[in-house]
């Protein structure tokens, strides 16, 4: 078990803790990668290596693909999982990850990343990661069949597969998931996704965190598409080209009625057609949520959008 650890005084131990506790009958280890964390981090830390189980490297950069790869080169296993510092795992979420992994054949297997919130917003965002207008038809949102994938969550990997092709990347400071495993399929890797296995995630609490988060995440997925061209597909050309489109409706709609031109004030119906649809979204998804937690969906479902299109515009370099 893989951990980069950066300012997780507060669920480090929880994380951990989970970890040891589980049903899987096998030897493990966890391996922390320690950042240069702010919060007392490092004394939670020292405290779990009590345990002999638990062991740490130094991550000075607190880059996530550096430190996972300093404690993959430091573990002793065939086997190697990542599970991030705020993660708790459930017990058998090991064992059935090493059993998939046996029966499948596959290099990497993963399961759901379950979006679960304790505030409204967080329960807001937490919906919208959960729809396919929110996050599009990926396997590890919205669950679905057992069966290969382009990539899942975390994951539970063999060490020859990190081994044949060179760890992650370490120039990567997001999408090191998606690119690790683009390189392990293109090498003949297959990646497996079951529903079986599921990790409960805890969504960003603000609409501004929520910004920052998709901005970023928009910004690699443009580097990986960049490395590898073969990987761009409508998914993720869809935020970029809908932010144009919204924002050049809204502009030349709005020159038309300075200037008019019946023709040009058609352009409003390009951010009309995208309202309507968010608002529809926004409906459906709804369904289980108090009033004050639905209300915040619109501007959730906006806020992913915009932000991760404008920073696959925006692209990493």
């Amino acid at each position: 078990m893989v951990m980069p650890v950066l300012d997780e005084a507060a669920h480090l131990g929880a994380a951990v803790s989970a970890i040891l506790a589980s049903d899987y009958p096998g030897d493990l280890e966890v391996v922390l990668a320690l950042g240069p964390s702010r919060d007392g981090t490092h004394t939670v830390a020292e405290t779990l290596m009590a345990d002999p189980r638990v062991r740490a490297v130094s991550n000075p950069t607190s880059r996530t693909a550096a430190g996972l790869n300093a404690a993959i080169a430091a573990s002793r296993h065939d086997v190697i999982m990542r599970v991030d510092g705020h993660a708790i795992i459930p017990p058998d979420y090991i064992a059935t990850a090493v059993r998939t992994l046996d029966s499948t054949g596959a290099d990497n297997v993963g399961g759901i990343m379950g979006a679960e919130g304790t505030t409204d917003m967080e329960r807001a965002v937490a919906a919208a990661m959960t729809s396919w207008f929110g996050v599009g038809a990926a396997a590890f949102h919205l669950g679905g069949e057992p069966g290969e994938a382009l990539t899942v969550y975390l994951g539970c990997f063999r060490r020859s597969a990190l081994e044949r092709v060179g760890g992650f990347d370490e120039s990567m400071v997001r999408a090191q998931d998606w690119e690790l495993n683009h390189r392990i399929r293109s090498t003949g890797g297959l990646i497996w996704f079951t529903p079986e296995m599921r990790v409960s995630y805890r969504p960003r609490s603000s609409l501004r965190r929520l910004a920052r988060q998709y901005h970023e995440y928009g910004r690699w997925r443009r580097e990986v598409a960049r490395r590898h061209p073969e990987t761009v597909s409508l998914r993720y050309l869809a935020p970029p080209l809908t932010l144009i489109a919204v924002i050049g409706g809204f502009t030349i709609g709005a020159a038309g009625l300075v200037s008019g031109s019946r023709p040009l004030t058609m352009a409003f119906i390009v951010p009309a057609g995208y309202l309507l649809g968010n608002l529809t979204a926004s409906v459906r998804a709804a369904r289980g949520l108090p009033w004050t937690s639905a209300r915040w969906l619109p501007a959730v479902f906006s806020t992913m959008h915009a932000s991760w299109g404008a920073g696959f515009l925006r692209g990493a370099r």
